[in-house]
């Protein structure tokens, strides 16, 4: 026979029950503007029956329902939407970092202003041809003076700019670093929470929305993806290892690197290196170390050329007081050694050669074909790189070929006629910059045609690998030391010529100099049109105009990337809002459907009571 107060213990399950429905409704309307919350939902089921098949029970058929009880309040959430928008946010992450930046770079170049290098060189040059029509006068020269002065600070500011934004960028990556440790310790601490109250059969909604946010927030950091293999443990993998494994983590640490000139390297505990592939994080180290890299890179060449051209002509040219080989702007050499040997180990004994820039011995006609055959060997950032010549070639052809193979070695015919070949900044950071690393030829293009190389084949190979390789060149030729990392920071007009302008040289000739022959002021400012030997750009014009263009079309990526980015994730994420964000009225609608049941299991309650007073106090003896 049933208990005479079961009733009472129905009605109490279906009160405590509703109760619960109420406070979830009231927890969701409280949270509904909380960044990362799900709205929960009571799941409710009938009460076990009174009676279970296999026990003995009184002989009535059927079994007696005890109410309703809650199963469990359950977090509406789509996980494979979650994991769709994980992987937009690291796209996201990346590409806003990579905009702001890329936006930055843009500034620098502050095109097209009256202030800016290019600006300022078109006036350096007009100076130049305006002394080569008035060779005597004074005020021609001290322009000259000036404009240089003018274009000196504006490459200067140019480049502490840049070097600004890179510095501001390892800022960045080592503020971003630890958040990333930051927030892989939260997940962490939120795992072992989280699998306490998981042991104990619990949800813990709250817990699960603060980790998904926290994860959100890492996704858009580095490039993360979610382990399920074990659904009782929540790993957070990015390339390729583990960044968070249930309650442990691995911290990601930054060191110095020597061969990126002291900034850091990201590396994992046992010191390999983080492969990172999208996020913030992977923009910025792409920021760092290749785009602003490469844009003080371009300023670097276009400054060491630009003075090296200039001092190449002013060097053999005569003033008005008869002064000659005097440099106008100031070369500062990486080592003082005049033969480029170097102590790149650190052991005591030179084992290197820094050489920048070698000329030939035998003057060459631009438009004469070589009649040789036969293939050059020059360094290249991934390797040596081939380049073949045939009899039928010009040596412009052979020039062209070598500036267009991707070598990290240019090659120009100076105002003598005799081939220039020059080392320009390397792709790889280990590498030192303007030096040449490799020359070889099988043939005898470099040998007995130019008058570069004693030999021909491997044998005869220049190469800075070793201490002295300019023995392996040709007698008495003319060779430059490499000049000291980043010229565009510290080139300056000479300073003799500050205090005597009167020693800037105007004249080829040396009886032309007080005659008024000016004949080298009219070929310094030709240089504005001539090859410049930075590559396949053959002009000072055309190297502005491609650097422009290049961060331009760069930031234009960036920008379109972000945009689509941005559009992809909101409709995510508006789609995860329609999913488990809290709908105002939906809680109101269920709000009313938990009153009424409330309502309804209070009146069972006061009917059972009547009853039962009936029982008690009113039946008759």
């Amino acid at each position: 026979m049933p208990s005479t107060f079961s009733g009472i213990e129905i009605g109490k399950r279906s009160l405590i029950t509703h109760t619960l429905g109420l406070n979830t409704i009231g927890h969701n309307m409280s949270n509904a503007s909380v960044e990362g919350y799900s709205r929960q939902r009571v799941e409710m089921r009938a009460t076990d029956p009174l009676y279970m098949p296999g026990f003995n029970r009184d002989a009535r058929p059927g079994q007696l329902g005890q109410g309703v009880e809650v199963s469990r309040i359950e977090r509406i959430k789509d996980m494979l939407l979650e994991q769709r928008i994980i992987a937009e946010t690291n796209g996201e992450g990346y590409w806003t970092s990579r905009d702001k930046y890329i936006l930055m770079l843009e500034q620098v170049y502050n095109e097209p202003t009256e202030l800016s290098v290019r600006s300022l060189m078109d006036k350096f040059w007009s100076s130049w041809q305006e002394l080569s029509i008035h060779p005597t006068e004074m005020g021609a020269r001290k322009a000259v003076l000036q404009r240089g002065r003018s274009l000196i600070d504006a490459i200067h500011h140019r480049y502490n700019r840049l070097k600004e934004i890179r510095n501001m960028l390892e800022g960045d990556i080592l503020a971003t670093v630890e958040q990333v440790n930051g927030l892989s310790s939260e997940i962490a601490k939120l795992n072992e929470q989280i699998a306490k109250i998981e042991a104990l059969g619990d949800n813990p909604n709250d817990l699960y929305d603060r980790r998904d946010m926290l994860t959100n927030k890492l996704a858009s950091l580095v490039d993360i993806t979610i382990g399920n293999r074990d659904p009782d443990e929540y790993v957070i993998y990015t390339g390729g290892m583990h960044l968070v494994q249930g309650r442990h983590y691995e911290t990601l640490y930054t060191e110095p690197d020597p061969d990126n000139e002291g900034y850091s390297q990201i590396l994992w505990r046992d010191g390999e290196d983080v492969i990172l592939r999208g996020g913030k994080l992977a923009a910025l180290l792409g920021l760092r170390d290749f785009d602003a890299r490469e844009e003080i890179q371009k300023l670097d060449l276009m400054t060491i050329n630009f003075i090296d051209l200039v001092n190449e002509i002013h060097r053999r040219a005569f003033s008005p007081n008869n002064r000659t080989g005097i440099d106008f702007f100031i070369e500062y050499p990486f080592i003082n050694n005049l033969a480029g040997n170097y102590d790149r180990n650190g052991d005591g004994e030179f084992d290197s050669s820094y050489i920048f820039r070698i000329t030939g011995t035998n003057a060459l006609n631009m438009k004469e074909q070589i009649g040789l055959r036969g293939t050059l060997t020059l360094s290249g950032s991934g390797g040596d790189i081939g380049i073949d010549y045939f009899p039928a070639d010009t040596v412009e052809d052979v020039i062209n070929r070598i500036n267009s193979s991707g070598a990290e070695v240019v090659a120009r015919l100076n105002q003598s006629g005799l081939l220039t070949l020059k080392g320009v900044p390397t792709e790889n950071p280990g590498d030192p910059e303007f030096v040449i690393r490799h020359v070889e030829d099988d043939g005898q293009f470099l040998v007995g045609y130019a008058g570069i190389l004693l030999r021909s084949g491997a044998e005869g190979a220049f190469d800075w690998e070793v201490p002295d390789a300019v023995l392996t060149l040709r007698e008495n030729i003319e060779f430059a030391v490499a000049p000291l990392a980043h010229p565009s920071g510290w080139i300056v007009v000479n300073q003799a010529l500050i205090k005597d302008p009167g020693s800037i040289a105007s004249s080829l000739s040396e009886s032309g100099g007080a005659t008024g022959d000016g004949s080298a002021a009219l070929a310094i400012a030709g240089l504005r049109v001539e090859p410049v030997m930075v590559g396949a750009i053959e002009t000072f014009d055309e190297y502005f105009a491609s650097i422009v263009t290049e961060i331009g079309l760069k930031g234009e990526a960036a920008s379109q990337a972000l945009e689509t980015e941005t559009l992809v994730l909101k409709e995510l994420k508006d789609l995860r809002e329609s999913i488990s964000g809290v709908n105002i009225d939906e809680e109101l609608t269920n709000m009313i459907k938990y009153q009424h049941g409330y309502s309804a299991a209070a009146r069972f309650v006061t009917e059972i009571d009547r009853m039962l007073d009936t029982i008690i106090n009113r039946m008759a003896v």
